[in-house]
């Protein structure tokens, strides 16, 4: 299993970006008697998504220990832009979360200027949960494992196809990160949603995908999906078979997405404070955790300033891929 320690430890001793200082600087604290009316979560993609299940199963526990009620409400559209700039431009005032992920973040900056800065407009809450991604392949495919997986494809460049939720989004750049450093040629064949991308592997009509364990997992209990490999540091505990990319012959490979907790710049620090531990204590909790492992969702938790760190780190390594790649969004 992933452990949280993990993590933060590949964040530790960077410097923090302008969203911390901002929040310092907002000196006030959290005046009662907040929270006093009803709290709206921002989820930028619709209802069923793994965003909105993280969300969810956090949303009813924080509104019992908050005394007030949370509603999720979904805005998704422009790969996560809409809902993200609707939680942007909220009042900082804590009754307004925006559920932050790798697109809006860490992604799209590159690709286009969007109607939101991700480093400006907000102020960093908590890391919820890390979610690696895993390669599916068709069980009808010859190759069992990683290392027969790359030399199929270098014995048929360009004739095995990799499906993605859509071009830019986090499978695409995974898919492109593992023909780099496979030296690899694969057909990049993009979908309008993640559950068309993986229907088309089920089916056969597609090779390969790289998707959050969520999506595929029960696929791949009826036998309908093979996963040759997980794209993080550790093996997942409820997938004890399944080796890491990086076992498997690519040392230091590890995509995995993101899943945070965010609010408007400007958002007084005791509020932040305040949400922060009590995100903390549900991750902690046994069953908060089991139940997130269970879908692939490693919980994390930390700082504000961790996530602050992380998001950092994720945004370089999207960007120096995208301009080495040449790859295009939708």
């Amino acid at each position: 299993m992933i452990e949280r320690r993990r993590v933060l430890s590949m964040m530790a001793g960077l410097p923090a970006w302008g969203l911390t200082a901002r929040a310092r600087a907002q000196t006030g604290a959290a005046s009662p008697p907040w929270p006093s009316r009803i709290i709206r979560w921002i989820v930028p993609y619709a209802p069923g998504a793994g965003t909105d299940t993280t969300a969810r199963i956090l949303a009813d526990r924080l509104s019992t220990a908050l005394g007030q009620p949370i509603v999720v409400d979904n805005r998704g559209g422009a790969g996560g832009a809409i809902g993200t700039d609707a939680g942007a431009k909220a009042a900082p005032d804590g009754y307004t979360w925006t559920f932050g992920s790798d697109p809006p973040f860490t992604i799209n900056p590159s690709f286009r200027k969007l109607p939101f800065d991700p480093q400006k407009d907000f102020v960093p809450v908590s890391l919820l949960a890390r979610v690696p991604l895993v390669l599916v392949v068709n069980p009808a495919m010859p190759a069992r494992t990683i290392p027969e997986l790359v030399a199929l494809a270098r014995g048929k460049p360009g004739q095995l196809s990799v499906s993605s939720s859509g071009n830019g989004s986090s499978g695409h750049l995974a898919a492109e990160y593992f023909k780099s450093v496979t030296s690899t040629d694969m057909l990049h064949v993009p979908y309008k949603g993640q559950a068309d991308a993986v229907s088309d592997v089920v089916a056969g009509r597609v090779d390969l995908n790289f998707s959050a364990i969520g999506n595929v997992l029960q696929f791949a209990k009826a036998g309908r999906l093979r996963i040759l490999g997980i794209a993080s540091s550790e093996r997942f505990s409820g997938l004890p078979d399944v080796p890491t990319i990086a076992e498997s012959g690519y040392p230091g490979f590890e995509i995995s997405a993101f899943h945070g907790l965010l609010m408007p710049a400007g958002t007084p620090p005791g509020i932040v404070a305040r949400v922060n531990e009590e995100v903390s204590k549900l991750l902690a909790s046994p069953e908060v955790a089991s139940r997130m492992l269970r879908l692939g969702f490693f919980p994390v938790g930390g700082t504000p300033d961790e996530l602050e760190r992380l998001i950092r780190i994720d945004t370089a390594k999207w960007e120096k891929l995208i301009r080495s790649t040449g790859i295009r969004a939708d």
